[in-house]
């Protein structure tokens, strides 16, 4: 289904499989493919599917087929992913992107034994990841002491920003920040929504991987970093798509590295903030 198409082609298909939306149709020779790709795979049982070729993701059939999901979402299998990943494909979306970060993660380090600290950090990962796959959110990037979530339009809906913030607030729940204790792991989180471009990116015969480029998840990370314990900082962006009664959250205007202006943002914290939408 895949090897006979245009690097044009791919980018279409990312862009439809990210947003749910044809912008410039596909050529009757990848829609006989595709269709005729479904038709071979509609037997076989399982679910999940993927949402390209429609092959089972787990299952007797997913077995079968020898199918797994992909390396950073639920709801593409990997041959799909392969494909996408040699044609370098990719788009320019409107996209929602959470960035978790472990604060004092050096110090942490330094308290636990490298085992304790490396196991520590699985289960950040682990929890995060659990939670970010629950509401269709690809993620994006395991790295360090991060964690990064994209909220697309076609998975997470029309409200991926309202979406991300709702997914950000049950983060700081599952790490620990509502308990009497303290959380078994403090983290801070940014949110940003924006254009990006999400796709494959290196050498087509050497190493690449599927990641999220621009301005976008430049602030989203920016804000992160700039998130204490406990704290999601919004942008300006995110909120008003959201749909954020944005008086009545408490807010901080920040100079972020590498960003020229102020960035305006709203706080939230678990039990000391209303969060309420339009």
């Amino acid at each position: 289904m895949h090897k006979h198409n245009s690097k044009e082609q791919y980018e279409e298909n990312w862009y439809w499989y990210l947003t749910g939306e044809n912008k410039n149709g596909f050529s009757p020779e990848y829609e006989r493919a595709v269709k005729l790709y479904r038709l071979i795979s509609s037997p076989f049982p399982g679910q999940p599917r993927c949402f390209e070729c429609n092959r089972p993701l787990s299952g007797f059939g997913g077995w079968l087929l020898r199918t797994h999901p992909s390396s950073f979402s639920p709801r593409l299998c990997h041959t799909c992913e392969q494909a996408i990943r040699e044609e370098e494909a990719g788009a320019e979306v409107v996209v929602s992107l959470l960035f978790a970060d472990v604060r004092g993660s050096t110090s942490l380090a330094e308290r636990y034994s490298t085992t304790e600290f490396k196991e520590l950090i699985k289960r950040f990962y682990q929890t995060t990841s659990q939670v970010l796959i629950a509401h269709n959110a690809m993620v994006n990037r395991l790295m360090g002491d991060q964690v990064i979530g994209l909220f697309a339009p076609r998975f997470a809906g029309s409200d991926h920003a309202k979406v991300a913030i709702d997914v950000a607030l049950e983060l700081l729940q599952a790490t620990g920040h509502s308990e009497p204790q303290g959380p078994w792991i403090p983290v801070g989180i940014g949110i940003h929504t924006g254009q990006a471009y999400v796709g494959a990116v290196g050498t087509k015969n050497g190493v690449n991987e599927i990641t999220v480029l621009g301005s976008a998840p430049n602030l989203a990370a920016r804000l992160s970093s700039q998130a204490a314990e406990g704290e999601i900082l919004v942008s300006e962006a995110a909120a008003s798509s959201a749909g954020l009664v944005l008086e009545n959250t408490e807010r901080r205007e920040l100079a972020l590295k590498g960003i020229d202006n102020p960035v305006d943002t709203c706080v939230l914290r678990l039990g000391n903030a209303k969060i309420e939408t339009t």
